[in-house]
């Protein structure tokens, strides 16, 4: 009897413990967001393999974003202090529009094969990683800059295993084994600056071609990176510094005010080190040799209607497949994503 209660009181300190850090992370969310912040656009943003056949590699990403917005009719919203290391490189001239985006997600990586206990050396590690982000979009007619500052933690207390457990057993699927090997705990950071232009527009309004360069520094990832959208649609104009949010995962590109829009990009860069693939940055982990350049490729489609906006694409994050891993790694950057946002 008393083991029997023993047992009872350590199921439910776990059961509990779990649902503390996540009641942790909404609030330390809730804290991060200024009080005088003028929400008035949410998102939430699916990340997830299976849309496109596989349950490995970038396996699933969660994001809940809300959206301080304004244009010169009204007051433009300010920076927040987070971003304030990088606005020494954001343009001097006044923004027609401005937005303040909160992000918070989660992100998770595992190896090809989740039925095996111990993955061999050579696989991508188990990692997952819950992070806040903030980013600033200073907007004109012709381009659009970001500003953007991420910290968050890698590792078990980023809660990978629990969520991948819980949503594998509430749809059937196997159980991922392998997560004693994730990375260990690590508080991690990343700055990135980004911008857009509108190289060209047809006549009719309906073809545009963007072009993007984009940077980010920090222990989750550094790397520079430029490319091309091309988009075919509806009042192109309203929405074409969303995509900007795509490289920051804070949500996808969106068509806004009744508008839509076909796309299709291309992605190039190089990454000089990111955690998942490179391991934890001070201590031993498990990590992987990989190809540091890189080539991704996107495609989808972004409508809105009324007060709400759907957009679906299908990513391949890398389509290099050479050099050591690279195989390995072929299928684990491909994803579908899927965005809904609505005004509030």
């Amino acid at each position: 009897m008393a083991f029997n209660y023993i047992f009872d009181r350590l199921i439910i300190k776990m059961f509990c413990s779990k649902i503390t850090r996540a009641c942790l992370s909404v609030l330390l969310f809730s804290l991060a967001v200024p009080a005088n912040a003028e929400l008035d656009w949410m998102s939430v943003t699916l990340d997830n393999d299976l849309f496109v056949g596989n349950d490995n590699g970038y396996s699933n990403g969660l994001y809940v974003s809300l959206f301080d917005t304004g244009d010169s009719s009204e007051e433009l919203p300010s920076h927040d202090f987070w971003v304030l290391p990088l606005m020494w490189s954001m343009p001097d001239e006044k923004p027609e529009g401005a937005v303040n985006a909160y992000m918070i997600g989660q992100t998770m990586n595992t190896p090809s094969d989740i039925n095996i206990i111990v993955p061999d050396e050579d696989e991508l590690p188990y990692s997952a990683l819950l992070a806040f982000t903030n980013s600033y979009l200073a907007v004109t007619s012709e381009y659009a800059d970001r500003a953007g500052v991420t910290i968050g933690v890698v590792g078990p207390a980023a809660l990978g295993e629990e969520a991948q457990k819980f949503v594998h057993d509430l749809i059937g699927a196997d159980e991922p084994l392998g997560w004693d090997t994730q990375l260990e705990n690590e508080l991690v950071f990343q700055f990135s600056r980004g911008s857009t232009w509108r190289a060209w527009e047809s006549d009719t309004g309906h073809f545009d071609f963007l072009t993007n360069a984009d940077v980010n520094l920090g222990t989750i990832q550094s790397a520079v990176n430029g490319g091309l959208t091309i988009r075919y649609g509806r009042d192109l104009i309203s929405s074409y510094a969303t995509t900007l949010y795509n490289s920051s995962r804070t949500s996808n590109p969106s068509a806004v005010a009744g508008g839509w829009f076909l796309f299709t990009g291309v992605q190039a860069g190089y990454i000089f080190n990111q955690i998942f693939t490179d391991g934890n940055t001070f201590r031993d982990s498990r990590s992987i040799d990989y190809e540091h350049e890189f080539i991704g490729l996107t495609a989808g489609l972004a409508y809105s209607w009324q007060n709400f906006s759907l957009t679906f694409a299908v990513n391949d994050s890398n389509i290099i497949s050479k050099g050591n891993n690279q195989e390995t790694l072929k299928n684990l950057t491909q994803y579908g994503t899927l965005t809904f946002s609505w005004r509030i």
